[in-house]
């Protein structure tokens, strides 16, 4: 009858170690979150709760087999469930440690996330206001360049000449350069006031121009004009050679043969430019054929 109550005990004592152990592996189950530890205290827990699984497992055989509850190999043989107990109590208290240090990780990942995206935000702003002085500076810069650019346009304006002196000399100057535009502007404003020698410049000018424009009838009329104005001047066998030139352009060799006769005419003993010239003339429009 004795042995039937100690059996009896041993039987209820290792049922309430099992239910404690249940307990034990429900309440670690945030273990799994944590595979990944591999400090010496992991190593150590996780082999205590591989001893508690091996205890449950002898004592649930032992209980199978009828026989007597064999002590826990990680504890004393006297005093056992207060043992257990405390070991419990440990390995919960490890387990909560492990996840207040996971808390404490996951809040020091969060804050440093906070910092990063406002220091972000602040290089973006300190980017966009230097992106937008540098584009206000050079607006100002080339609104402070406009005024010396219109103050240089007025002066080159004021600097215009206005007589027909003044005129003539910028227009042959143009016409140096083959700026013909220009030269045929000055020639157009110097015979609105020229008189005598400079009006035949003037003209003699605007159809030097006129010829440089490939406007060779307008240049032919305006050759003759020159040689009308003062047909006994020293521009007037030179006007016949523009007029023979101008004509030639145009394919006209008649005319053209016809403007170089009144020159051989009028000026049988010209300059010697001027005889040259002629006789190049003669040669392309077949005058003498």
């Amino acid at each position: 009858m004795k042995s039937r109550v100690k059996a009896l005990r041993v039987v209820r004592h290792g049922l309430v170690f099992s239910g404690l152990v249940a307990v034990l592996m429900g309440t670690t189950s945030p273990l799994s979150h944590a595979q990944d530890v591999t400090s010496r205290e992991g190593i150590a827990l996780q082999n205590q709760i591989l001893g508690l699984k091996q205890t449950l497992s002898q004592m649930q055989a032992s209980q199978g087999e009828g026989g007597a509850l064999p002590p826990p190999s990680a504890t004393p043989a006297t005093g056992g469930g207060a043992a257990n107990g405390d070991l419990v109590s440990q390995l919960l208290e490890r387990v909560n440690t492990l996840e207040q240090q996971q808390r404490d990780m996951r809040g020091e990942i969060d804050q440093l996330t906070n910092d990063l995206q406002q220091k972000t935000a602040a290089l973006s702003k300190q980017m966009a206001d230097s992106q937008f002085a540098a584009q206000a500076g050079a607006g100002a810069g080339a609104a402070a360049g406009a005024v010396p650019a219109a103050a240089t346009a007025a002066d080159t304006a004021a600097a215009q000449p206005t007589t027909p002196d003044g005129l003539l000399s910028a227009g042959k100057a143009a016409l140096q350069k083959r700026d013909y535009d220009t030269a045929h502007d000055n020639a157009e404003a110097a015979l609105k006031n020229a008189k005598g020698a400079f009006r035949v410049d003037a003209q003699f000018l605007l159809a030097q121009s006129l010829a440089g424009q490939k406007q060779y009838r307008q240049s032919a009329v305006a050759y003759y004009d020159a040689y009308r104005q003062s047909p006994k001047s020293g521009r007037a066998p030179d006007a016949l050679l523009g007029v023979t030139a101008s004509l030639l352009a145009l394919g006209d060799k008649k005319a053209a043969c016809e403007a170089l006769g009144k020159l051989n005419k009028e000026f049988p003993s010209p300059a010697p430019r001027v005889a040259h010239a002629a006789e190049t003339f003669g040669r392309k429009g077949n005058c003498n054929g």
